[in-house]
């Protein structure tokens, strides 16, 4: 199930304005690179910005959802039909043969679920060619990141052309370790309507997240620290032999 915030036609057709600095894509724009990937697959792909921005580089991409909502966005930006978008998740795939993996925006934190987990680290292995990588990123639990998810941390006002201002803010709903629980909260002034999306993440420990790698297969050739959050979340990169 996707959480509202991608999965709400309302909420998804807003998304990429309520978040537009994407600075966190460098890095993995970097990566594609280093690795020479010519074909990629991007797991949890949300409106499609990442992988739009492959594509315009001349990389095959395809990008897989659960939201259907966000790959209707995905589909409908500038570019989208140069990628190949599948609403599903890495269970839902044809098969591939892609250089690299990735999945960005803490979207691994965001499979809470141990056999969802399994499922999208198999899916993924499955999907890679010999030799192939898959990256993502996940919050650093040392840092507490959940601590700074309060209203007066986060509420802002943003003006979205045909929509008008909308107010939106988290509020930290319950700390579980290792899930922890946030809400967020979105007015729309053009009509009053409030609507709320609650998430849940995971926080696993680097050692947990290794030993699940290489359980699936994976060698872990490096973890590194994200260059826009330097010593809050972890970057892992990983290769089937």
């Amino acid at each position: 199930m996707a959480d509202d915030c991608f999965g709400h036609p309302r909420l998804a057709a807003i998304y990429d304005r309520l978040d537009p600095d994407r600075g966190d894509l460098d890095a993995y724009l970097c990566m594609a690179e280093e690795f020479g990937a010519r074909r990629v697959l991007d797991v949890g792909c949300g409106t499609g910005v990442f992988a739009s921005l492959l594509a315009g580089r001349g990389i095959e991409v395809v990008g897989v959802d659960p939201a259907r909502a966000s790959v209707e966005v995905a589909r409908a930006r500038p570019g989208g039909e140069r990628v190949r978008w599948i609403c599903g998740d890495a269970t839902d795939l044809p098969p591939l043969r892609v250089d690299l993996v990735t999945m960005t925006a803490n979207v691994a934190q965001a499979i809470v679920d141990p056999q969802a987990w399994d499922d999208t680290l198999r899916g993924a292995y499955e999907a890679l060619r010999p030799g192939g990588r898959l990256v993502f990123e996940t919050r650093d639990p040392a840092r507490r990141a959940w601590e700074e998810w309060t209203r007066e941390k986060s509420y802002c006002v943003t003006e979205i052309p045909g929509v008008g201002s909308v107010e939106s803010w988290v509020q930290l709903v319950e700390v579980r370790r290792p899930l922890v629980t946030f809400r967020w909260t979105y007015v729309f002034a053009a009509d009053g309507q409030t609507l709320t999306s609650d998430s849940t993440v995971r926080f696993r420990e680097r050692g947990e997240v290794a030993k699940d790698l290489v359980a699936h297969g994976y060698v872990v050739e490096d973890v590194r620290d994200a260059p826009d959050r330097p010593g809050r979340e972890l970057v892992f990169v990983t290769r089937r032999p």
